[in-house]
């Protein structure tokens, strides 16, 4: 019996490879070849079936789904059915039932072990930017997403206290870290909207053991606290980030070294926050070294003219208050990536229907980013061009369109075709439009439907008891 599972699991392989794993059926299977997702599969300890919808086929048409432009389980169904076919093996049933329990037994740490993993390999193989000696930027920020409102999302992800009960959808908190010089995502990390510790700086102190010594970590005022930028300096990693709108600041104070620039002293709180243990609180210093930098900004239409930055990069020398102010401008790429994820490749209202695969739809759409980003990098670097200077939504809009021709091709065209396509990719350069002033409001009106301002089932008893 366990001949006949290998060889219709190596079957299953040879197929999936025609369109997502062969390096000559898709762009960045070079990354994410079958073995290498088997592997993880194995050490997970995923169950190989033999059937039609093993794991590794299942696996494949998770990420085709999230990265369609319809990503429901019927699509991916068809999708499904459409790649199978010419094989001439086994197809799946049309009802989308058993599609949907496939996706239930893959293993749970499947897609978030292989997008850590592309992402760390994308943002070694990018290089390093210019801006602050070359070391490592790293990008903190949050947003949150929606999802389906039923009874296990409800008691997992509760919804905001200013939503009615039964009117309201479940709401997760998510904080991301991406590579500023290649928009590689690197960690993340989830958790209800409300609650104990369910902050964005409680998310990123889950984080904090996966930066290393020599990283910096680039964020805004909500995570510059004392506490934060500690244990970071702590494990040898620097911050640069906004004031905190409740820290007083006096240039007239400390050590100067330029126009509103010096180096002033922290203190550490005499209060024990809660959250943090005690052990942990006597390990750190009770003084902190860091320095203040005032930026003018003097572009018109922008919101803010005065900020001040806060970073343990003391060196004047080495760093410029000139380049902290251009490094700082540069955290806006964070934004620009959660709206890639949440806007291009639709993560930003879920589907699934229980708290096990919200986490896994999640971290299959991280997957997907980061493979559409490596795809980006082999274009910008063929064509000489840095990695941000390529569109995300015409990577994605290129890879969607060029997919099933790839998968039809012979297999002598297709690295002709794969060049066509990342030749494409390569003219896809976002526009140069510095200090670009835009209102932060639409134009179209949404269509004039009522608010439901009751349960669903209770408006339509309503309904139904006045017919």
């Amino acid at each position: 019996m366990a001949h006949v599972i290998t060889g219709r699991l190596a079957d299953q392989v040879r197929r999936v490879g025609r369109e997502q794993a062969d390096p000559q059926a898709m762009p960045f299977a070079a990354v994410l070849e079958p073995a290498r997702v088997q592997r993880v599969i194995e050490a997970l300890g995923g169950q190989v079936r033999a059937c039609v919808l093993s794991p590794l086929v299942t696996f494949y048409g998770f990420l085709a789904q999230v990265i369609s432009a319809d990503q429901s389980c019927r699509q991916a169904l068809a999708a499904l059915l459409a790649w199978l076919g010419p094989t001439g093996g086994a197809l799946p049933s049309g009802d989308d039932g058993p599609y949907c329990k496939a996706r239930q037994r893959l293993p749970q740490g499947l897609p978030q072990q292989l997008a850590r993993q592309v992402g760390a390999e994308l943002q070694q193989r990018a290089g390093r930017a210019t801006l602050l000696q070359g070391r490592p930027i790293k990008v903190v920020d949050g947003t949150t997403l929606s999802m389906p409102d039923t009874p296990a999302n409800q008691q997992a992800y509760p919804q905001a206290r200013t939503q009615k009960p039964g009117l309201g959808f479940p709401v997760m908190r998510l904080v991301a870290v991406f590579c500023l010089h290649c928009g590689a995502l690197l960690q993340a990390a989830g958790g209800p909207y409300r609650g104990k510790q369910t902050g964005e700086m409680g998310l990123l102190r889950t984080l904090l053991d996966h930066f290393r010594p020599g990283d910096i970590v680039l964020g805004d005022r909500y995570f510059c606290s004392y506490w934060q930028v500690a244990l970071l300096a702590q494990r040898g990693v620097d911050s640069l980030m906004r004031m905190h709108q409740r820290r007083r600041v006096d240039f007239r104070q400390g050590r100067r070294l330029g126009h509103d620039d010096h180096v002033v002293v922290w203190s550490k709180p005499a209060l024990k926050p809660d959250w943090m243990e005690q052990e942990v609180y006597d390990a750190l210093p009770r003084e902190l070294t860091v320095r203040e930098v005032r930026v003018r900004l003097a572009v018109p239409g922008f919101r803010v003219k005065v900020l001040v930055l806060a970073t343990t990069l003391l060196d004047p020398q080495l760093y410029p208050a000139t380049e902290l102010a251009l490094a700082f401008r540069a955290r806006w790429h964070a934004e620009l990536d959660l709206r890639a994820i949440k806007v291009a490749l639709r993560m930003d209202v879920l589907r699934c229907k229980s708290p096990a695969m919200v986490q896994k739809e999640i971290w299959m759409h991280l997957l997907a980013y980061n493979l559409v980003r490596t795809v980006m990098a082999r274009a910008a670097q063929q064509a000489q061009r840095a990695p941000r200077q390529i569109s995300f939504t015409a990577a994605v809009q290129l890879l969607r369109s060029f997919a099933p021709t790839l998968a039809l091709l012979e297999a002598g065209w297709v690295p002709w075709m794969d060049q066509v396509l990342l030749g494409a990719l390569a003219r896809q350069v976002v526009g140069d439009r510095p200090d670009r002033v835009e209102p932060r409001a639409v134009k179209r009106r949404p269509k004039p439907h009522r608010l439901l301002q009751e349960p669903r089932v209770r408006a339509r008893k309503r309904l139904l008891r006045h017919a």
